[in-house]
């Protein structure tokens, strides 16, 4: 490993000092042209300077990427590993450096979302319509104002969603959207946005989803010696979706600070495509989601105190029914609900100086009308300390979590409180005076809370489980740089990861058919390097070339046990091997935009033996925008090409992806 850490560094370092060189050059060649550039308004929100940078995605390189859902978006990120069951309505979640999908926090307009029941977010319940910027940062958002909940995780996605901005004389904005295409998909969608007064503005946006979820898929499966079991087309049943969406923003400036409150709804009856088993096409499970909350945030500053206060209140309800034939009837409602409050304050010593101290406070409940549900409350403190030093040439972030939760059920016998201690600390050295080139390092420790199904669900849960506990140790070096040349802006990352799972919480059988509990057993090694580049040109006048890749190496193996038959084998649904590419060329009022993601073999079980290996994919998706204004009135035309060699494959075993699908979209803006 370490020799590896030498020849990446090396060439890294040398790729940088070539084009350095290569731009100096043409700069100078360059220094007597006189260059013309039209006014740029930038508008943006960061109290506090990132101490390591993140992967980031902003509003019009989402908007030429060929996705519905901030999970398909999430594709394109390093180290992300998405999990897709199939279609329009199919749950994604995601799944950060193989640490697994609990451990990702979400974060919407600085409130973290979540789901105590199975501590899963389906991102596929989130569009992209109204998202402005897309983040992921591995470890912990380095700025010291944020919530004591952010402090925690091993891996956080934030979604910002988009801030009205009026010219002189404006008082409102307007857009509505048109998307239909295969899968008898139609995606109508509405924005409105408001001025207020001078210093208030609001949006109210809505969107409707309705797709019959039927696509063709081939259906081929190999037996063990070799030999064709079966090899059928058939068509995806029961992957039908019809969702609403709604939501309110209103934003709010102050002599010493902002505001924001949101109200947002979503509500989905879809049927949920069941694997394809022994050529049995399952067709009886359906759910019902509405998920609601309404949460207020503020920030304020005097001097060099800044504060910032965050409440939230959500309420999930799911439905969820199985009619199978072939198994047990099932009718399920569950509700969950959400109290949540946050308070986080910054004092700046000095320029150089600062700290801060956060406490967050919440209670989650779930019922079910299920016989002998636990019925469980949980109380949730967490306070978080954090403090850091900026040099020219150094910048260091140190903080501290103490997490105290206390479990109570309702007519049984409560488990014992669990606490725990995660302290992180980061740090980027700038080796040139223009700090164009970082290197960056961190360590942290986080955990995860058992979830209310691992520890309280009927004929499973187990309720003396540990939480599960990471370690994470990273390395890096960063390039970034732009130019007034031909080539305007190059970027390229490269980082080292060693992360360990400890407690990993998995199910486990008890001995009899369809009886399973939950057992801390796995310890889980990982170690990775993901390598990102962006690089953008001006080949000619209007025009621009930006070509984006990332690639991911990981060995994510379980060490629980030497007498496990899986003993040191890589752990399910981790490839050794992901990428993605991204190219976009636009033009005056023409973009075209390719898009190429590739996910290495994997195996779908814990034992790495042929019968269980899984066949690489890949996908290319292509799409071409044309923008028109007329006075006031901005249109845009998309057309979009999804799997453009229609390729047969499945993220998850049996969960067939759809083959080559196209959508048409049309934006109307004003």
């Amino acid at each position: 490993m370490n020799r590896i850490f030498k020849v990446v560094h090396t060439v890294v370092l040398t790729v940088i000092c070539s084009f350095d060189s290569f731009v100096f050059a043409q700069e100078a060649s360059d220094s007597l042209t006189t260059l013309h550039l039209h006014e740029v308004v930038v508008t943006a929100t960061q109290p506090n300077k990132e101490t390591i940078p993140v992967q980031t995605l902003t509003g019009d390189e989402l908007s030429k990427l060929n996705s519905n859902s901030v999970a398909d978006a999430l594709r394109y990120f390093a180290g992300v590993q998405v999990k897709d069951y199939g279609g329009v309505g199919g749950i994604k979640t995601v799944n950060i450096r193989s640490m697994g999908t609990n451990h990702t926090g979400v974060v919407y307009d600085g409130v973290q979302l979540g789901n105590a029941q199975n501590g899963q977010i389906d991102l596929g319940q989130f569009s992209l319509d109204n998202i402005e910027a897309l983040s992921l940062h591995n470890g912990q958002k380095s700025g010291l104002l944020q919530p004591a909940r952010d402090f925690g995780n091993a891996g956080t996605i934030y979604l910002r969603t988009r801030t009205p901005i009026f010219k002189h004389g404006e008082t409102y904005h307007a857009r509505a959207a048109l998307r239909f295409g295969s899968f008898d998909l139609l995606n109508p969608s509405a924005l409105i946005e408001l001025k207020l007064s001078e210093k208030v503005n609001a949006s109210v946006g809505a969107e409707w989803v309705n797709s019959s979820g039927k696509y063709r898929f081939r259906y081929r499966r190999v037996n063990p010696a070799g030999e064709l079991a079966y090899d059928t087309t058939a068509i995806r049943e029961n992957g039908d979706i019809n969702a609403t969406r709604l939501e309110v923003n209103i934003n709010g400036n102050i002599p010493i600070g902002n505001w924001h409150f949101k109200v947002y709804n979503y509500n989905s009856e879809r049927g949920v495509p069941g694997a394809i088993v022994n050529n049995v096409w399952r067709r009886g499970e359906r759910i019902w989601d509405t998920n609601s909350f309404v949460q207020g945030s503020s920030t304020i500053t005097v001097g060099r105190w800044s504060s910032m206060e965050n409440i939230k209140y959500a309420f999930y309800r799911t439905h969820y029914v199985n009619n199978d034939d072939k198994q047990i009837k099932i009718d399920n409602l569950y509700r969950q609900r959400e109290f949540y409050f946050s308070s986080a304050n910054l004092f700046s010593i000095n320029s150089k100086w600062s700290v801060s101290a956060s406490y967050d406070f919440m209670y989650n409940t779930l019922d079910a009308d299920v016989y002998g549900f636990a019925k469980p409350d949980r109380f949730t403190n967490l306070l978080s300390v954090a403090t850091s030093l900026t040099f020219p040439r150094i910048s260091i972030t140190a903080s501290g979590l103490v997490t105290f939760v206390h479990d109570k059920l309702r007519g049984q016998e409560s488990p014992a409180d669990k606490s725990a201690f995660t302290p992180a600390m980061y740090m980027s050295v700038y080796p040139l005076r223009t700090r164009n080139l970082s290197l960056r390092a961190f360590y942290k420790k986080s955990f995860r809370m058992p979830t209310f199904n691992d520890l309280y669900y009927a004929d499973m849960g187990n309720s003396k489980l540990n939480p599960e506990r990471v370690q994470q140790y990273n390395i890096g070096v960063l390039f970034d740089k732009s130019y007034r040349s031909f080539l305007s802006q190059i970027r390229i990352g490269c980082d080292f990861y060693y992360n360990k799972v400890n407690d990993k919480i998995v199910a486990y059988p008890k001995g009899q058919q369809f009886r399973w509990t939950m057992l801390n057993l796995g310890i889980v090694d990982i170690r990775g390097v993901d390598l990102t580049a962006l690089m953008t040109l001006n080949p000619y006048k209007e025009m621009s070339l930006t070509v984006r890749g990332q690639y991911t190496y990981q060995r994510a193996i379980d060490i629980t046990s030497k007498s496990d038959n899986y003993y040191r084998h890589q752990i399910p649904y981790i490839p050794h091997h992901s990428g993605s590419a991204v190219v976009n060329l636009s033009w005056r009022h023409i973009g075209v935009n390719y898009s190429f993601i590739y996910v290495g073999s994997r195996y779908n079980q814990q034992e790495n033996i042929r019968y269980n290996y899984t066949q690489p994919w890949y996908t290319s998706d292509i799409s071409a925008s044309y923008d028109l204004q007329l006075g006031k009135v901005k249109s845009r035309i998309l057309a979009e090409v999804n799997n453009l060699l229609s390729q047969d494959y499945d993220v998850i075993l049996n969960y067939p992806m759809p083959k080559r699908n196209y959508k048409l979209s049309l934006t109307i803006e004003i």
